[in-house]
Parts: structure tokens; C-alpha cells; sequence
């Protein structure tokens, strides 16, 4: 698979998830509903709903505690639009002016930087990334 691809899809589905408890929401998934309905007509309906119900699960979780339901939702939303981006992968320039408009990056301003963090951890390795000052305590 195209690594291209592959971080484009992590970046949407992370950015997407992340926006279901903002006020950037509808922007978002009116965003994510036309791009389907461009690219796959025939699940623009379907997707818009399951992004609806996603924010919904999400909303949940975070009343409840449950960090673990956002990194699923989040990994769920990943491999959803990796799976779009093989099947149209002519529909990437507009993800990316999607993601563009609702999560604009503050590059050009003063003392902005972009980050991007990939890590892979195997038997009882940890992994801790941070964009900015990370405290760990563990005990």
C-alpha cells in the first residue's frame, strides 16, 4: 500500500474523530458525507449516518470514561477511509482540502511546526508520543 495513502487515511479518521465533539462537527461530516457522495454515491447516505452514530458512541464513551472507544472509533474511521482511498484514490486531493478547511493548519504563522508521529510496538513495549511537553508518571 501506498504509505501516501496510508498516512492520509491515519490523519482523516483521527481529525474526523477528533472533530465529533466540536464545534467543527457539522463541517466535518458535511465534508466527509460530499466527498463520499463525489467519489461513492451510493453510501453518501449511509456514511453520513455512521458518522452521526460514531459522534453519538463517542459522546458516550467520554461521559463514561471509556478511553478505548475513541481509539476504536478513531482506528475504525482510519481503515474506513483508508479502504475509500484504494478504491478512489483520485478522491485524495479532495480529502486533503476537506481536512484543510475543517482542521486549517496554523503553517505560515510564526513559530508553527507540523508533526508527524508513527510508531509500532510489539510484545509488552510502550510507546509514548507527544506534539508538544508529554508528563508520564508511572508507578
Amino acid at each position: 500500500m501506498d504509505p501516501e495513502i496510508a498516512a492520509l487515511a491515519g490523519t482523516a479518521g483521527t481529525t474526523v474523530v477528533t472533530l465529533m465533539v466540536t464545534n467543527a462537527w457539522e463541517s466535518a461530516r458535511d465534508g466527509m458525507v460530499a466527498l463520499w457522495r463525489r467519489f461513492q454515491p451510493d453510501r453518501a447516505e449511509s456514511i453520513g449516518e455512521e458518522l452521526e452514530a460514531g459522534r453519538e458512541d463517542l459522546l458516550l464513551a467520554r461521559r463514561a470514561g471509556d478511553a478505548a472507544s475513541e481509539a476504536e472509533l478513531t482506528a475504525e474511521w482510519q481503515g474506513r477511509v483508508r479502504r475509500f482511498l484504494l478504491a478512489r484514490p483520485e478522491a485524495a486531493d479532495a480529502l486533503r482540502r476537506i481536512l484543510e478547511e475543517v482542521n486549517p493548519s496554523p503553517l505560515g504563522e510564526p513559530g508553527a511546526e507540523r508533526i508527524r508521529l508513527q510508531a509500532r510496538a510489539s510484545g509488552s513495549a510502550r510507546v509514548y508520543q507527544a506534539g508538544h511537553d508529554q508528563h508520564i508518571t508511572e508507578r
